[in-house]
């Protein structure tokens, strides 16, 4: 049987890259980002014996917690666009580049629980009932923000780069 250490270094190393790449869409800010996953992983740490069979939800809902708490905190600044303060992996096209920069630009416009349920639904790729429970909300919360996110988004960018997306 391995031990609570072993098992919580297994679940670090298998998932602090896309917990990451979570945080920094959701709050727009690698340094940030950084900080949260940190804190989030404290405290996977300090209740592992009882979530350890599924740490992941677990670890989703308390980063988008996290992240919720941050924004309540914070006065209410204007954020910087994604793209600016985080390096994009190089695209194979400079289409493909316009379509990340417009879009991850429109993403961080959003307000912050609409941002969210777009994070999980599309890019976790979870379902309307993970997403909810992930958010602490009904999935109704969950259809309600989702469809007033994607018709920002729709607005926000041209149609053309989103039908290059279907």
């Amino acid at each position: 049987m391995a031990t609570r250490g072993t098992d919580f270094d297994e679940f670090v190393r298998g998932s602090s890259t896309r917990l990451l790449r979570t945080a920094v869409l959701l709050t727009g800010d690698r340094q940030a980002a950084e900080d949260l996953v940190q804190e989030m992983f404290e405290r996977v740490y300090v209740r592992w014996r009882w979530i350890r069979g599924a740490p992941e939800p677990y670890a989703r809902r308390t980063l988008t917690n996290l992240v919720a708490n941050r924004w309540r905190r914070r006065s209410r600044k204007p954020e910087t666009a994604l793209a600016e303060g985080y390096e994009i992996p190089t695209p194979d096209s400079t289409d493909q580049y316009a379509v990340r920069d417009q879009l991850l630009t429109a993403l961080q416009e959003l307000p912050p629980r609409q941002r969210a349920v777009v994070v999980l639904r599309y890019y976790e790729d979870l379902t309307e009932l993970q997403t909810a429970e992930a958010l602490g909300c009904s999935v109704g919360t969950v259809k309600s923000q989702t469809s007033r996110a994607l018709k920002k988004l729709r607005e926000a960018t041209e149609p053309a780069i989103l039908e290059g997306l279907r």
